[in-house]
């Protein structure tokens, strides 16, 4: 596979800070605001998003993460034996608006998946999407609230998103299967 840069670290920064900003004028007057990071990679992003939030303005930021594994549809096509990393959501989920937090959108199946175990937990008032990358090809009829960038690709082109965190650099990655 070979790799194509489409966001470099600075561009991811403004792309966190505008995510950011669009979630606190969506969220304008609200003193909390309700964060979960699906993991593995929405966590981190959900936690950037977190410190800018708290930076820009006086709101409160509560922060979650959600581990899909069991909930997902096609857990037996994809693990022999699933990993599952625990899921840490230290508020009650009841009556609050919750923004899910992920790297990528792609057919939808893991915002219902995150949808289908957060309310499992009990019944937010609403739960909004945010993604860095939203690169089209839906099965599901679920759209995000806060794109960071909308990145059209083929079904056989890949989004790969890398964090400092977990891989050591951050940038975004359009890799393509070489023929």
């Amino acid at each position: 596979m070979s790799d194509h840069i489409l966001v470099d670290a600075q561009t991811m920064d403004r792309m966190l800070m505008r995510l950011s900003h669009e979630i606190i004028e969506k969220n304008e007057g609200v003193q909390e605001l309700y964060l979960v990071g699906i993991r593995r990679r929405g966590v981190p992003i959900a936690q950037r998003i977190k410190n800018n939030i708290e930076r820009f303005s006086d709101i409160r930021v509560a922060l979650g993460a959600l581990d899909i594994t069991l909930y997902r549809d096609d857990l037996k096509e994809l693990f022999q034996t699933p990993q599952v990393h625990g899921t840490d959501i230290p508020f009650d989920v009841n009556g609050k608006v919750i923004v899910l937090v992920d790297d990528v959108i792609y057919t939808g199946r893991t915002a219902r998946a995150a949808m289908d175990a957060l309310i499992r937990m009990g019944r937010p008032a609403a739960i909004r999407l945010c993604v860095m990358i939203d690169r089209g090809h839906r099965e599901l009829p679920i759209a995000a609230n806060f794109v960071g960038k909308n990145v059209p690709t083929a079904r056989d082109e890949f989004i790969s998103v890398r964090l400092e965190e977990i891989d050591g650099v951050n940038e975004i990655a359009l890799r393509r299967r070489e023929a």
